[in-house]
């Protein structure tokens, strides 16, 4: 019987080939404890709702102005948020028609998401698709994730998780009798190093890999985004593949080039991004590194 929690999302991806088998949907949860510095969706990061501004779609009707109720609205032409004033209750997006001004994060519950789910039930079941939690981060609203998961599982879904694993051990043990699957991030060896750019270090992560690991009837595997000056050398990559291997019964190695498409999401939260001018990996590296893991008796896979 579905209890009905609320959670906060930002988006649902319909139609997805990559994040588990077949075809599926990727409901992505809001809020995240790490800082990835090439995260492609930075609106993940907060757990509460956020504006985000793209001043170039502004059309200058200016109906934002007159709703907004602590006047954090200006243009110069094109609207511009003082965040400082700015509460992020949304009014001036509901009257933006033009895109200029969008809310990200939204509150569900888990009968309002399954309801949402069940029109794209078809495809699961003819391709062995399912549903994929990802973020943002999924066991950062671990009831949340779990009763949904209970949901899915009683459709009759394949269910599946993208995470990095960063939460309480009480946390995961909520959702992982409700999987099938885990895609599970390791995105480097050294604790240090994971801490600059992540602003957390990996031991936690690591620790939880082995639960994940040990548990019965739930498939692992590892996903590795390559970032350049991070984690793309065969040293690091090589690190990485022996805690994989080290786990056990690893069913895919999954390496993610970067890319940099996220990058204009982060003017629209004013935020900074870090990854300015960088290029992502060649192919030929990327195959590089994939023979590296290849050559430890894993399964690689460039790509989700």
């Amino acid at each position: 019987m579905i209890k009905n929690k609320t959670g906060t999302i930002f988006d649902l991806q319909r139609f997805s080939v990559h994040d588990g088998p077949g075809i599926r949907t990727i409901v992505f949860f809001k809020g995240c404890p790490l800082r990835c510095e090439w995260c492609c969706n930075p609106e993940s990061q907060h757990f509460n709702r956020q504006l985000m501004v793209l001043t170039e779609n502004c059309i200058d009707c200016r109906l934002c102005e007159p709703v907004c109720p602590v006047g954090a609205i200006s243009f110069t032409p094109g609207v511009t948020i003082d965040r400082d004033k700015c509460i992020d209750c949304g009014k001036c997006a509901n009257v933006c028609f033009s895109g200029a001004l969008t809310m990200t994060g939204k509150e569900m519950t888990v009968e309002e998401l399954i309801r949402e789910l069940r029109k794209d039930e078809i495809h699961y079941r003819k391709s062995n698709g399912g549903i994929t939690l990802s973020g943002g981060e999924a066991l950062a609203q671990p009831d949340f994730a779990a009763e949904l998961l209970q949901a899915c599982q009683r459709e009759g879904w394949h269910t599946a998780i993208e995470t990095a694993a960063f939460s309480s051990k009480e946390a995961l043990e909520k959702v992982l009798p409700h999987l099938d699957l885990v895609l599970l991030d390791i995105k480097h060896a050294n604790s240090v190093k994971h801490y600059k750019h992540i602003g957390q270090p990996n031991d936690l992560i690591l620790k939880n890999a082995q639960i994940i690991a040990n548990y019965p009837n739930v498939e692992l595997s590892i996903r590795v985004p390559v970032i350049p000056k991070f984690n793309d050398t065969p040293e690091e990559i090589a690190e990485i593949a022996m805690i994989a291997k080290k786990l056990g019964d690893i069913k895919m190695v999954h390496l993610l080039p970067y890319h940099g498409y996220g990058a204009n999401k982060y003017a629209s939260l004013d935020n900074d991004y870090k990854m300015e001018n960088t290029e992502p990996p060649s192919d030929k590296k990327m195959n590089i590194l994939k023979e590296l893991v290849e050559g430890m008796e894993l399964s690689c896979k460039i790509g989700g």
